[in-house]
Protein backbone atom coordinates (compact mmCIF):
# COMPACT_ATOMS: atom_id res chain seq x y z
CA UNK A 1 0.00 0.00 0.00
CA UNK A 2 1.46 3.63 -1.22
CA UNK A 3 2.45 5.78 1.99
CA UNK A 4 0.62 8.65 2.26
CA UNK A 5 0.81 11.55 4.75
CA UNK A 6 -2.36 10.73 6.19
CA UNK A 7 -1.03 8.10 7.88
CA UNK A 8 0.29 10.15 10.64
CA UNK A 9 -3.37 11.02 11.35
CA UNK A 10 -4.67 10.28 14.91
CA UNK A 11 -7.62 7.66 15.21
CA UNK A 12 -9.76 6.65 18.12
CA UNK A 13 -11.02 3.55 18.47
CA UNK A 14 -14.37 2.69 20.67
CA UNK A 15 -14.76 -0.89 20.86
CA UNK A 16 -16.21 -2.93 23.96
CA UNK A 17 -14.20 -6.51 22.67
CA UNK A 18 -11.09 -5.82 24.04
CA UNK A 19 -9.60 -8.68 21.30
CA UNK A 20 -11.22 -6.57 18.17
CA UNK A 21 -9.95 -3.46 18.97
CA UNK A 22 -6.84 -4.75 19.50
CA UNK A 23 -6.91 -6.25 16.18
CA UNK A 24 -8.56 -3.07 14.40
CA UNK A 25 -5.73 -1.05 15.97
CA UNK A 26 -2.94 -2.82 15.40
CA UNK A 27 -4.04 -3.13 11.31
CA UNK A 28 -3.91 0.73 11.75
CA UNK A 29 -0.84 0.68 13.40
CA UNK A 30 1.21 -1.53 10.45
CA UNK A 31 0.18 1.31 7.96
CA UNK A 32 1.46 4.35 10.25
CA UNK A 33 -1.59 5.47 12.07
CA UNK A 34 -1.47 6.77 15.87
CA UNK A 35 -4.34 4.74 17.76
CA UNK A 36 -5.83 5.82 20.86
CA UNK A 37 -8.08 2.53 22.65
CA UNK A 38 -11.35 2.93 24.85
CA UNK A 39 -13.47 -0.02 25.40
CA UNK A 40 -16.40 1.35 26.28
CA UNK A 41 -18.48 5.17 26.19
CA UNK A 42 -17.02 6.71 29.55
CA UNK A 43 -13.69 6.29 28.63
CA UNK A 44 -14.39 7.28 25.00
CA UNK A 45 -16.19 10.26 26.25
CA UNK A 46 -13.05 11.05 28.68
CA UNK A 47 -11.06 11.20 25.77
CA UNK A 48 -13.33 13.10 23.15
CA UNK A 49 -12.85 15.98 25.53
CA UNK A 50 -9.39 16.56 26.32
CA UNK A 51 -8.04 15.63 22.90
CA UNK A 52 -8.79 16.26 19.17
CA UNK A 53 -8.83 13.39 16.50
CA UNK A 54 -8.61 12.96 13.10
CA UNK A 55 -10.93 10.14 12.89
CA UNK A 56 -12.78 8.02 14.74
CA UNK A 57 -13.49 4.56 14.73
CA UNK A 58 -16.62 2.87 17.11
CA UNK A 59 -18.60 -0.38 17.19
CA UNK A 60 -22.23 0.36 17.09
CA UNK A 61 -23.38 -2.11 19.37
CA UNK A 62 -21.34 -1.44 23.27
CA UNK A 63 -23.12 -3.01 26.47
CA UNK A 64 -26.08 -4.32 25.04
CA UNK A 65 -27.15 -0.59 23.36
CA UNK A 66 -26.44 1.62 20.80
CA UNK A 67 -24.11 3.56 22.66
CA UNK A 68 -21.82 4.21 19.01
CA UNK A 69 -24.29 6.65 18.25
CA UNK A 70 -23.48 8.82 21.40
CA UNK A 71 -19.84 8.37 20.28
CA UNK A 72 -20.86 9.83 17.24
CA UNK A 73 -22.26 13.05 18.40
CA UNK A 74 -19.80 13.67 21.05
CA UNK A 75 -17.69 13.78 17.46
CA UNK A 76 -19.53 16.07 16.35
CA UNK A 77 -18.81 18.65 18.86
CA UNK A 78 -15.45 19.02 17.71
CA UNK A 79 -14.49 21.19 15.64
CA UNK A 80 -13.75 20.47 12.89
CA UNK A 81 -15.97 16.86 13.76
CA UNK A 82 -13.81 14.17 12.88
CA UNK A 83 -14.93 11.58 10.28
CA UNK A 84 -16.89 8.93 12.32
CA UNK A 85 -16.78 4.90 11.07
CA UNK A 86 -18.99 2.33 12.65
CA UNK A 87 -18.55 -1.06 12.84
CA UNK A 88 -21.34 -3.16 13.57
CA UNK A 89 -22.44 -6.75 13.42
CA UNK A 90 -26.30 -5.71 13.57
CA UNK A 91 -26.19 -3.50 10.07
CA UNK A 92 -29.09 -2.23 9.35
CA UNK A 93 -30.15 -0.02 6.08
CA UNK A 94 -32.57 2.08 8.61
CA UNK A 95 -29.20 2.19 11.15
CA UNK A 96 -26.99 3.31 8.62
CA UNK A 97 -29.80 5.87 7.11
CA UNK A 98 -30.13 7.17 10.60
CA UNK A 99 -26.11 7.09 11.42
CA UNK A 100 -25.74 9.12 8.23
CA UNK A 101 -28.31 11.73 9.67
CA UNK A 102 -26.40 12.24 12.63
CA UNK A 103 -22.95 12.78 10.92
CA UNK A 104 -21.36 9.57 10.34
CA UNK A 105 -19.06 9.08 7.50
CA UNK A 106 -19.10 5.53 6.77
CA UNK A 107 -20.78 2.02 8.36
CA UNK A 108 -18.96 -1.39 7.94
CA UNK A 109 -19.70 -4.49 9.34
CA UNK A 110 -17.81 -7.22 11.40
CA UNK A 111 -16.05 -9.42 10.79
CA UNK A 112 -14.00 -7.22 9.31
CA UNK A 113 -12.29 -6.91 5.46
CA UNK A 114 -8.78 -5.46 6.58
CA UNK A 115 -7.50 -3.80 3.38
CA UNK A 116 -11.54 -2.67 2.80
CA UNK A 117 -11.29 -1.60 6.16
CA UNK A 118 -7.93 0.14 5.94
CA UNK A 119 -9.38 1.82 2.60
CA UNK A 120 -12.27 3.26 4.62
CA UNK A 121 -9.91 4.71 7.26
CA UNK A 122 -7.63 6.09 4.35
CA UNK A 123 -10.93 8.19 3.08
CA UNK A 124 -11.67 9.32 6.32
CA UNK A 125 -8.44 10.61 7.18
CA UNK A 126 -8.28 11.94 2.94
CA UNK A 127 -11.48 14.18 4.55
CA UNK A 128 -9.71 15.26 7.80
CA UNK A 129 -7.07 16.44 6.68
CA UNK A 130 -8.96 18.39 3.80
CA UNK A 131 -10.72 19.82 6.36
CA UNK A 132 -7.91 20.90 8.40
CA UNK A 133 -6.19 22.50 5.59
CA UNK A 134 -9.63 24.12 5.03
CA UNK A 135 -9.60 26.00 7.77
CA UNK A 136 -6.31 27.05 7.27
CA UNK A 137 -7.26 28.58 3.96
CA UNK A 138 -10.24 29.94 6.20
CA UNK A 139 -8.14 31.15 8.55
CA UNK A 140 -5.60 32.88 5.78
CA UNK A 141 -9.03 34.35 4.12
CA UNK A 142 -10.02 36.29 7.47
CA UNK A 143 -6.89 37.33 8.21
CA UNK A 144 -5.76 38.62 4.94
CA UNK A 145 -10.01 40.03 4.91
CA UNK A 146 -9.11 41.24 8.68
CA UNK A 147 -6.53 43.38 7.24
CA UNK A 148 -8.17 46.51 5.99
CA UNK A 149 -5.37 47.67 4.05
CA UNK A 150 -5.51 45.28 0.93
CA UNK A 151 -8.72 43.48 1.02
CA UNK A 152 -9.29 41.79 -1.83
CA UNK A 153 -5.56 41.02 -2.68
CA UNK A 154 -5.54 37.20 -2.22
CA UNK A 155 -2.12 35.37 -1.82
CA UNK A 156 0.42 34.89 0.51
CA UNK A 157 3.68 33.74 -1.49
CA UNK A 158 6.78 36.08 -1.66
CA UNK A 159 5.72 37.75 -4.47
CA UNK A 160 2.17 38.55 -3.80
CA UNK A 161 3.58 39.73 -0.63
CA UNK A 162 5.88 42.02 -1.86
CA UNK A 163 2.91 43.27 -4.06
CA UNK A 164 0.97 43.88 -0.72
CA UNK A 165 3.98 45.35 0.73
CA UNK A 166 4.48 48.18 -2.04
CA UNK A 167 1.25 48.69 -2.64
CA UNK A 168 0.15 49.52 1.13
CA UNK A 169 3.39 51.78 1.51
CA UNK A 170 2.45 53.93 -1.56
CA UNK A 171 -1.04 54.10 -1.60
CA UNK A 172 -1.00 57.20 1.06
CA UNK A 173 0.65 59.48 -1.34
CA UNK A 174 0.02 60.97 -4.94
CA UNK A 175 3.16 59.35 -6.49
CA UNK A 176 1.76 57.82 -9.66
CA UNK A 177 2.07 54.21 -10.13
CA UNK A 178 2.68 51.80 -12.78
CA UNK A 179 1.29 48.29 -12.36
CA UNK A 180 2.76 45.32 -14.40
CA UNK A 181 1.53 41.96 -15.30
CA UNK A 182 0.08 39.74 -17.50
CA UNK A 183 -3.85 39.10 -18.35
CA UNK A 184 -5.81 38.35 -15.74
CA UNK A 185 -3.05 38.72 -13.13
CA UNK A 186 -5.22 41.69 -10.99
CA UNK A 187 -3.82 44.89 -11.76
CA UNK A 188 -6.92 46.90 -11.99
CA UNK A 189 -7.60 44.57 -8.39
CA UNK A 190 -4.26 46.19 -7.16
CA UNK A 191 -5.46 49.94 -8.47
CA UNK A 192 -8.64 49.97 -6.70
CA UNK A 193 -6.85 48.68 -3.22
CA UNK A 194 -4.45 51.79 -4.06
CA UNK A 195 -7.39 53.84 -4.20
CA UNK A 196 -9.61 52.88 -1.72
CA UNK A 197 -7.13 52.94 1.26
CA UNK A 198 -5.37 56.66 -0.59
CA UNK A 199 -6.46 59.78 0.60
CA UNK A 200 -8.45 60.38 -2.14
CA UNK A 201 -10.44 57.58 -1.14
CA UNK A 202 -13.58 59.90 -0.81
CA UNK A 203 -13.52 60.83 -4.48
CA UNK A 204 -14.15 58.76 -7.65
CA UNK A 205 -11.74 55.96 -9.23
CA UNK A 206 -12.22 56.09 -12.93
CA UNK A 207 -11.30 53.37 -15.04
CA UNK A 208 -10.27 53.27 -18.88
CA UNK A 209 -8.61 51.10 -20.99
CA UNK A 210 -6.67 52.03 -23.67
CA UNK A 211 -6.42 49.04 -25.81
CA UNK A 212 -8.32 49.19 -29.06
CA UNK A 213 -9.36 52.90 -28.99
CA UNK A 214 -8.05 54.95 -31.65
CA UNK A 215 -6.61 58.30 -31.20
CA UNK A 216 -9.64 60.62 -31.56
CA UNK A 217 -12.02 57.94 -29.34
CA UNK A 218 -9.15 58.05 -26.40
CA UNK A 219 -8.82 62.32 -27.01
CA UNK A 220 -12.46 62.40 -26.42
CA UNK A 221 -12.48 59.75 -23.75
CA UNK A 222 -10.02 61.36 -21.64
CA UNK A 223 -10.58 65.25 -22.30
CA UNK A 224 -14.07 65.36 -23.21
CA UNK A 225 -15.75 67.19 -25.60
CA UNK A 226 -17.97 71.05 -26.48
CA UNK A 227 -21.34 70.82 -28.02
CA UNK A 228 -20.64 70.89 -32.04
CA UNK A 229 -17.40 69.70 -31.73
CA UNK A 230 -17.78 67.17 -34.05
CA UNK A 231 -20.43 65.74 -35.88
CA UNK A 232 -22.79 63.80 -33.30
CA UNK A 233 -21.59 66.19 -30.48
CA UNK A 234 -25.09 67.33 -29.79
CA UNK A 235 -23.80 69.01 -26.02
CA UNK A 236 -21.25 68.98 -24.23
CA UNK A 237 -19.52 66.10 -22.08
CA UNK A 238 -16.63 66.26 -19.90
CA UNK A 239 -13.34 63.63 -20.22
CA UNK A 240 -12.32 61.09 -17.67
CA UNK A 241 -9.93 63.55 -16.32
CA UNK A 242 -12.82 65.97 -15.24
CA UNK A 243 -15.11 63.11 -13.96
CA UNK A 244 -11.98 61.82 -12.21
CA UNK A 245 -10.88 65.51 -10.28
CA UNK A 246 -9.74 64.97 -6.99
CA UNK A 247 -9.67 61.59 -7.41
CA UNK A 248 -8.04 58.76 -9.20
CA UNK A 249 -7.70 57.73 -13.16
CA UNK A 250 -6.82 54.61 -13.96
CA UNK A 251 -5.27 54.02 -17.32
CA UNK A 252 -5.32 50.33 -18.39
CA UNK A 253 -3.30 48.74 -20.92
CA UNK A 254 -1.82 52.31 -21.41
CA UNK A 255 0.88 50.37 -23.76
CA UNK A 256 -1.13 50.30 -26.36
CA UNK A 257 -2.11 54.58 -26.36
CA UNK A 258 -1.19 55.79 -30.03
CA UNK A 259 1.72 57.79 -29.93
CA UNK A 260 0.28 61.07 -30.66
CA UNK A 261 -2.30 60.41 -27.81
CA UNK A 262 1.08 60.16 -25.80
CA UNK A 263 1.70 63.51 -26.35
CA UNK A 264 -1.49 64.86 -24.99
CA UNK A 265 -1.51 62.61 -22.30
CA UNK A 266 2.35 63.71 -21.26
CA UNK A 267 1.04 67.80 -21.55
CA UNK A 268 -1.83 67.09 -19.09
CA UNK A 269 0.54 65.10 -15.97
CA UNK A 270 2.97 68.26 -16.96
CA UNK A 271 0.77 71.07 -16.20
CA UNK A 272 -2.43 69.55 -14.62
CA UNK A 273 -4.84 71.11 -17.41
CA UNK A 274 -7.34 69.61 -19.91
CA UNK A 275 -8.53 71.10 -22.92
CA UNK A 276 -11.88 69.78 -24.27
CA UNK A 277 -12.31 69.07 -27.88
CA UNK A 278 -14.01 71.95 -29.53
CA UNK A 279 -12.57 74.38 -27.06
CA UNK A 280 -9.47 76.38 -26.09
CA UNK A 281 -10.19 77.18 -22.29
CA UNK A 282 -8.01 74.97 -20.43
CA UNK A 283 -9.48 73.30 -17.17
CA UNK A 284 -7.15 72.53 -14.27
CA UNK A 285 -7.60 69.05 -12.76
CA UNK A 286 -6.16 67.32 -10.04
CA UNK A 287 -5.85 63.84 -10.29
CA UNK A 288 -3.48 60.70 -9.08
CA UNK A 289 -2.72 58.74 -12.21
CA UNK A 290 -2.41 54.81 -11.72
CA UNK A 291 -1.01 52.99 -14.49
CA UNK A 292 -1.11 49.12 -15.97
CA UNK A 293 0.00 47.35 -19.17
CA UNK A 294 0.68 43.54 -19.95
CA UNK A 295 3.26 44.99 -22.13
CA UNK A 296 7.08 45.71 -21.27
CA UNK A 297 7.71 49.08 -21.63
CA UNK A 298 11.51 49.29 -21.07
CA UNK A 299 11.66 47.42 -24.86
CA UNK A 300 9.05 50.04 -26.11
CA UNK A 301 10.84 52.79 -25.02
CA UNK A 302 13.68 51.41 -26.71
CA UNK A 303 11.83 50.61 -29.95
CA UNK A 304 10.55 54.26 -29.88
CA UNK A 305 6.94 52.52 -29.70
CA UNK A 306 6.58 54.60 -26.29
CA UNK A 307 7.38 58.06 -25.47
CA UNK A 308 10.51 57.81 -22.73
CA UNK A 309 9.26 61.13 -21.25
CA UNK A 310 5.47 59.32 -20.53
CA UNK A 311 7.12 56.60 -19.28
CA UNK A 312 9.11 57.93 -16.51
CA UNK A 313 6.49 60.56 -15.62
CA UNK A 314 4.06 57.61 -15.20
CA UNK A 315 6.18 54.80 -13.48
CA UNK A 316 7.12 56.56 -10.03
CA UNK A 317 6.50 53.52 -8.29
CA UNK A 318 6.37 49.68 -10.26
CA UNK A 319 4.48 47.14 -9.06
CA UNK A 320 5.03 43.62 -10.63
CA UNK A 321 2.63 41.29 -9.67
CA UNK A 322 4.04 37.90 -11.04
CA UNK A 323 1.27 35.27 -13.25
CA UNK A 324 0.10 32.70 -11.62
CA UNK A 325 2.32 29.64 -12.43
CA UNK A 326 5.08 31.42 -10.36
CA UNK A 327 3.27 31.63 -7.29
CA UNK A 328 1.52 28.02 -7.38
CA UNK A 329 1.52 28.08 -3.88
CA UNK A 330 -1.13 30.70 -3.51
CA UNK A 331 -3.26 27.88 -5.75
CA UNK A 332 -4.71 26.53 -2.78
CA UNK A 333 -6.04 29.77 -0.83
CA UNK A 334 -7.38 31.23 -4.26
CA UNK A 335 -9.58 27.92 -5.06
CA UNK A 336 -10.74 28.59 -1.47
CA UNK A 337 -11.58 31.72 -1.59
CA UNK A 338 -13.24 31.42 -5.46
CA UNK A 339 -15.19 28.38 -4.09
CA UNK A 340 -16.93 30.40 -1.02
CA UNK A 341 -17.61 33.02 -3.62
CA UNK A 342 -19.55 30.68 -6.18
CA UNK A 343 -21.22 29.01 -3.92
CA UNK A 344 -22.97 31.87 -2.11
CA UNK A 345 -23.42 33.97 -5.54
CA UNK A 346 -25.42 30.52 -7.10
CA UNK A 347 -26.71 29.26 -4.21
CA UNK A 348 -24.72 26.03 -4.70
CA UNK A 349 -23.90 23.96 -1.52
CA UNK A 350 -20.61 23.35 -2.91
CA UNK A 351 -18.29 22.80 0.09
CA UNK A 352 -14.86 21.62 -1.09
CA UNK A 353 -12.68 20.10 -3.53
CA UNK A 354 -11.00 16.97 -3.53
CA UNK A 355 -6.77 16.72 -3.04
CA UNK A 356 -6.90 14.89 -6.78
CA UNK A 357 -8.66 17.86 -8.39
CA UNK A 358 -6.68 20.26 -6.22
CA UNK A 359 -3.81 18.97 -7.25
CA UNK A 360 -4.50 18.78 -11.02
CA UNK A 361 -5.29 22.82 -10.45
CA UNK A 362 -1.97 23.55 -9.42
CA UNK A 363 -0.10 21.40 -11.98
CA UNK A 364 -1.87 23.57 -14.73
CA UNK A 365 0.24 26.76 -16.62
CA UNK A 366 -2.56 29.37 -16.44
CA UNK A 367 -2.37 31.10 -19.05
CA UNK A 368 -5.43 33.52 -18.20
CA UNK A 369 -4.25 33.50 -14.85
CA UNK A 370 -6.14 34.22 -11.65
CA UNK A 371 -8.81 35.91 -13.61
CA UNK A 372 -8.96 32.13 -15.90
CA UNK A 373 -9.09 30.53 -12.11
CA UNK A 374 -11.61 32.26 -11.04
CA UNK A 375 -13.73 31.35 -13.81
CA UNK A 376 -12.76 28.13 -13.92
CA UNK A 377 -13.67 27.37 -9.92
CA UNK A 378 -16.97 29.38 -10.69
CA UNK A 379 -18.09 26.81 -13.28
CA UNK A 380 -17.19 23.86 -11.82
CA UNK A 381 -19.88 25.15 -8.63
CA UNK A 382 -22.41 25.74 -11.06
CA UNK A 383 -21.99 22.62 -12.88
CA UNK A 384 -21.77 20.56 -10.06
CA UNK A 385 -24.48 17.99 -8.80
CA UNK A 386 -22.82 17.17 -5.21
CA UNK A 387 -21.24 19.45 -2.59
CA UNK A 388 -17.56 18.07 -4.08
CA UNK A 389 -15.66 18.75 -6.97
CA UNK A 390 -13.43 16.37 -7.70
CA UNK A 391 -11.60 15.00 -10.82
CA UNK A 392 -15.01 14.59 -13.13
CA UNK A 393 -15.89 18.29 -12.53
CA UNK A 394 -12.80 19.46 -14.07
CA UNK A 395 -13.21 21.19 -17.82
CA UNK A 396 -12.17 18.73 -20.16
CA UNK A 397 -9.46 20.78 -21.14
CA UNK A 398 -7.81 20.92 -17.99
CA UNK A 399 -8.92 17.62 -16.61
CA UNK A 400 -5.28 15.22 -16.68
CA UNK A 401 -3.22 17.81 -16.55
CA UNK A 402 -0.36 18.10 -14.35
CA UNK A 403 2.94 19.67 -13.81
CA UNK A 404 4.98 20.31 -16.51
CA UNK A 405 7.93 17.83 -17.34
CA UNK A 406 11.03 18.37 -15.70
CA UNK A 407 13.49 20.76 -18.17
CA UNK A 408 16.02 17.85 -19.74
CA UNK A 409 13.72 14.95 -19.00
CA UNK A 410 11.40 15.25 -22.02
CA UNK A 411 12.89 11.85 -22.85
CA UNK A 412 13.30 9.81 -20.25
CA UNK A 413 14.50 6.55 -22.15
CA UNK A 414 17.76 5.46 -20.68
CA UNK A 415 17.19 7.90 -17.84
CA UNK A 416 17.91 6.06 -14.19
CA UNK A 417 14.63 6.00 -11.94
CA UNK A 418 16.58 7.07 -9.55
CA UNK A 419 17.76 10.93 -11.71
CA UNK A 420 13.60 10.78 -12.64
CA UNK A 421 12.92 10.68 -8.94
CA UNK A 422 15.33 13.40 -7.86
CA UNK A 423 14.72 15.81 -11.03
CA UNK A 424 10.54 15.04 -9.93
CA UNK A 425 11.05 15.91 -6.51
CA UNK A 426 13.54 18.80 -7.48
CA UNK A 427 11.01 20.81 -10.02
CA UNK A 428 8.30 20.31 -7.42
CA UNK A 429 9.91 22.01 -4.61
CA UNK A 430 10.64 24.63 -6.74
CA UNK A 431 7.75 24.98 -8.14
CA UNK A 432 5.92 25.30 -4.83
CA UNK A 433 9.03 27.30 -3.40
CA UNK A 434 9.99 24.86 -1.47
CA UNK A 435 6.91 23.97 0.72
CA UNK A 436 7.44 21.01 1.80
CA UNK A 437 4.06 20.05 2.52
CA UNK A 438 2.25 21.01 -0.77
CA UNK A 439 5.00 19.15 -2.60
CA UNK A 440 4.18 16.15 -0.55
CA UNK A 441 0.59 16.11 -1.48
CA UNK A 442 1.56 17.07 -5.50
CA UNK A 443 4.01 14.16 -5.43
CA UNK A 444 1.42 11.56 -3.81
CA UNK A 445 4.08 10.79 -0.87
CA UNK A 446 4.47 11.27 2.77
CA UNK A 447 6.47 14.02 4.29
CA UNK A 448 8.60 11.41 6.28
CA UNK A 449 9.31 10.26 2.87
CA UNK A 450 10.07 13.31 1.19
CA UNK A 451 12.24 14.63 3.91
CA UNK A 452 14.24 11.48 3.34
CA UNK A 453 14.17 11.74 -0.19
CA UNK A 454 15.66 15.51 0.18
CA UNK A 455 18.17 14.53 2.56
CA UNK A 456 19.19 11.39 0.06
CA UNK A 457 19.51 13.66 -2.59
CA UNK A 458 21.11 16.79 -0.81
CA UNK A 459 18.10 18.95 -2.52
CA UNK A 460 17.83 20.78 1.38
CA UNK A 461 18.80 24.58 -1.66
CA UNK A 462 15.56 23.97 -2.57
CA UNK A 463 13.66 24.85 0.69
Amino acid sequence: MAESENKKASVLIVEDEQDHAQVICEALQRIGYRCDVTYNLAEATERLKKKKFDVVVTDLMMEGTRQGLQVLELAQQQNPPPPVILVTAHGTVKTFKEAKKLGAFDFIEKPLDLEDFRAQVNRAADVAALQRQNQRLEQQLQDQLDDQSFEGIIGASEGMRQVIQTARQVAPSDIPVLILGENGTGKELVARAIHNHSRRRKNRLVTLNCAGLSENILEDELFGHVKGAFTGAMSEREGRFEYADNGTLFLDEIGDMPAPMQAKLLRVLENGEVVRLGSNAPLQVNVRIISATNRRLTEMVEEKHFREDLYFRIKGVTIQIPPLRERREDIPLLIHFFLQQASEKHHKPVERITPEAQQVLMGYPWPGNVRQLRTTVENMVVLSSNPVLGIESLPSDIRGTGPAPAAGLTNVVGVSLEQLEKEAIRNTLKMVHGNREQAAKILRIGERTLYRKIKEYDLGELE
